[in-house]
C-alpha cells in the first residue's frame, strides 16, 4: 500500500535570509537548508523567528535573498503541504470532505479511494462521515495528517503540528508521521526535545536575536526511534543544554 508517489527528494535552500518584524531584525544573513528526503527539526524560545522562518521558505514573507530555492530549479510553490499547530478543519466538512480540500479548492475531483486509504493509514478507518465536532483532538489532528498526505507533495512544512495532544496520542502519530513522511522533504518546528529526537534526522536550535542556527544534532538510526534508546537520551540532555542557553540568549 502506498501513500505518495515515487518522486526523486529535493533539497530546498534560503541564503541571506533577512526579516524585520515590528522593528526588530528576527533573523540577517541567515542560512538555511532543508536536506532532500530527510526530516529537519527546528527548535528554540518563543519568539525567536521559527514561524517566520517557515513563512519565508513557504513564501509568505515576501521575496528578496532569503526565498527559498529548490536543488532541481524549480519554484517551491505548488510543491508543498502544510500541517498547522491547528486542525484548521472545516467544521461543515465532514472528514472526507477535510482530507479532500485542497482538491475541492482547486476544481479537481478527488481520489475517494485514496482518501479512504490515507484514513486507513492514520487509524481514522470509519469516522470518514464525520464532522469536526464529533471528534476527539487526537482525531482531529489525525485527520490533518490525511489531509497533508493527501496533498502528496514533495515537501512538507509542519509547524509544531502535535504540540496540544496528550502524551500517548502525540507518540502515535510522530510514529505514523514518520512512516507515512518517509523519504519526503520535511521541516518539524517543535518544542519538544524528544520529538525532535524521534523524528529527525537533523536538529538545529535557533537562537539570538538576529537569530542564527546551531551545529545541527545528528541521530543514528531511521525515524521513529526508540525513546528508551541510551544514545537517544544523551543526545536529549545536550539538546536540553543548548536550549537552555538559547533561551538564556533571548533575554
Amino acid at each position: 500500500m502506498t501513500v505518495f508517489d515515487s518522486v526523486s527528494p529535493i533539497s530546498v535552500s534560503v541564503h541571506a535570509a533577512r526579516l524585520v518584524f515590528a522593528g526588530a531584525v528576527l533573523f540577517d544573513a541567515l542560512d538555511f537548508e532543508l536536506a532532500g528526503g530527510r526530516t529537519t527539526c527546528l527548535l528554540g524560545p518563543s519568539g525567536v523567528g521559527k514561524t517566520s522562518l517557515v513563512r519565508l521558505i513557504a513564501g509568505l514573507e515576501g521575496a528578496g535573498p532569503g526565498e527559498a530555492r529548490c536543488s532541481d530549479g524549480l519554484p517551491l510553490r505548488g510543491r508543498f503541504a502544510w500541517m498547522a499547530q491547528q486542525d484548521l478543519l472545516l467544521p461543515w466538512l465532514t472528514v472526507r470532505g477535510n482530507v479532500a480540500l485542497g482538491a475541492r479548492l482547486r476544481g479537481e475531483p478527488a481520489d475517494q479511494g485514496r482518501v479512504e486509504e490515507l484514513l486507513a493509514l492514520v487509524g481514522m478507518s470509519g469516522a470518514g462521515g464525520q464532522r469536526p465536532s464529533e471528534l476527539s483532538g487526537g482525531m482531529r489532528q489525525r485527520a490533518a495528517l490525511a489531509r497533508t498526505l493527501m496533498e502528496d507533495r514533495p515537501v512538507v512544512l509542519m509547524d509544531e503540528p502535535f504540540s496540544a495532544l496528550d502524551a500517548i496520542t502525540r507518540h502515535q502519530l510522530q510514529d505514523a508521521a514518520a512512516r507515512l513522511l518517509a523519504g519526503r522533504t520535511v521541516l518539524l518546528v517543535t518544542h519538544d526535545p524528544l520529538e525532535a529526537l524521534r523524528l529527525g534526522h537533523r536538529i538545529h536550535v535557533m537562537a539570538g536575536r538576529p537569530a542564527r542556527l546551531d551545529r545541527p544534532l545528528e541521530p543514528s538510526g531511521p525515524p521513529p526511534r526508540d525513546p528508551r534508546d541510551p544514545d537517544l537520551l544523551s543526545l536529549q540532555a545536550e539538546l536540553l543544554t543548548r536550549l537552555v542557553k538559547a533561551k538564556e540568549s533571548a533575554r
